[in-house]
């Protein structure tokens, strides 16, 4: 190959970017694995709304957070912060999540500067019009979630691995009490925090004897819909967002799931319980496939743009045959757990095809990073969600809730 011919293939769009910028991109996100993959300096005064149902990032920008100096250089840190900080409570660059308290309330959830400019960078528009349009960017972002997973698998320095742990709980202020192992030091590794488990109780099912009844999958931030036209118009921008797509598998869609089938979008955050339980049942289990794809985040800012995060991401899909009210006539349900930027894997747990779950069982766990379940119902299954969440997803604003909680029920 000549000079000219390497020179050329170097700059096409669809290899990488240019040298200077290849390198920057990636010192930038090696950073921020680097910098979370152990203990901060500092720690976060939350200001989370009181009685919250999770404890959601902090919802103002009103003051400095040492902790998330590790994110990106200190010089940038001092250069933008104080400026960015105004910006983004000016323009809302965070986001917006509903809570189900008495009366209902709404908080502006931000994210730090750097991680922020780093997702707008990558996301915003559209895939031809981002970073992400070269290849090697997304090679990137995949070789930097296997990094980060191995790096929250690291068990060789039990001092930092704690050090860590009890840093995340303070930030985040995660209840100890809840959890089925309460002393940080039986953790072995981030990891093994990072997809704790809950002691029995910790989430109670709502109305557990109601089998048509549908809770919420996760701790997390949900958005339903009762078809997709009405997704795509109010949430998901993914022009290719089809129920086929997201299964990987048409067919299934046009038997099982066609035009009519509900939606339930479960986003869990970084900080939140990382376990995934069946949104209905009693179920028997049916098939899970594995798919491979990319690493985008799934935080608003790529689902409000152009960006196939639910049908290129890599994901599990899972399928249940539900008979609500016990009748003779079952419907199926598919989950579909959907990996993020920086997750390390999703997992399977009690979940064995032929076997029988009950509402509120655990399904799985991902391992560190942000990730999303959607649950799809059939039209059959007649799905009615609470009138809140509707009309809170239809004002493109998710609303909070745990495991367990009642979000919608079947009039089948």
């Amino acid at each position: 190959m000549s000079q000219t011919d390497a020179s050329a293939s170097i700059t096409d769009p669809a290899h990488a970017p240019r040298p200077e910028e290849q390198h920057v991109i990636e010192a930038a996100l090696d950073h921020l694995v680097q910098q979370t993959a152990g203990p901060s300096d500092g720690t976060l005064a939350s200001q989370c709304a009181p009685d919250s149902p999770l404890r959601p990032a902090p919802e103002a920008l009103k003051t400095k957070h040492s902790w998330f100096k590790r994110f990106y250089p200190k010089e940038l840190y001092d250069l933008v912060e104080e400026r960015m900080d105004s910006l983004f409570a000016e323009h809302h660059l965070g986001n917006y999540v509903a809570l189900r308290t008495t009366p209902p309330t709404k908080i502006f959830e931000a994210m730090p500067i750097a991680v922020r400019l780093g997702m707008h960078v990558l996301f915003y528009r559209k895939k031809a019009s981002s970073l992400l349009k070269y290849d090697s960017v997304e090679d990137m972002l995949e070789k930097l979630s296997i990094k980060q997973g191995k790096a929250y698998d690291d068990a060789s320095d039990p001092a930092a691995v704690k050090e860590h742990i009890l840093d995340f709980v303070k930030t985040y202020e995660i209840r100890l009490d809840e959890l089925a192992e309460p002393d940080v030091n039986k953790y072995k590794c981030m990891n093994a925090f990072f997809y704790r488990a809950l002691k029995p109780g910790a989430r109670p099912i709502a109305e557990p004897g109601n089998s048509k009844l549908i809770s919420s999958a996760a701790d997390c931030r949900l958005i339903v819909f009762d078809n997709v036209d009405a997704a795509t118009k109010f949430w998901i921008k993914d022009r290719l967002f089809t129920i086929g797509h997201v299964l990987d598998d048409q067919s299934l869609a046009d038997t099982t799931f066609p035009p009519g089938s509900s939606l339930a979008i479960f986003r869990l955050a970084p900080a939140d319980y990382h376990r995934w339980h069946n949104p209905v049942g009693p179920a028997t289990v049916g098939p899970t496939k594995h798919l491979r794809g990319e690493y985008y985040t799934v935080n608003p800012q790529s689902v409000n743009n152009d960006f196939a995060v639910f049908t290129a991401n890599r994901r599990d899909i899972g399928l249940v045959h539900w008979a609500p009210g016990g009748g003779q006539t079952t419907h199926t349900v598919a989950m579909v757990a959907v990996g993020a930027m920086l997750v390390g894997a999703i997992q399977w747990s009690n979940f064995t095809q032929g076997g029988t779950v009950q509402r509120g069982d655990e399904q799985g766990y991902f391992a560190y990073g942000g990730s999303t379940c959607i649950a799809i119902f059939p039209p059959s299954a007649k799905v009615e969600w609470d009138a809140d969440l509707l009309a809170n997803s239809q004002s493109g604003i998710e609303t909070m809730v745990r495991v367990g909680e009642r979000i919608g029920i079947s009039t089948a």
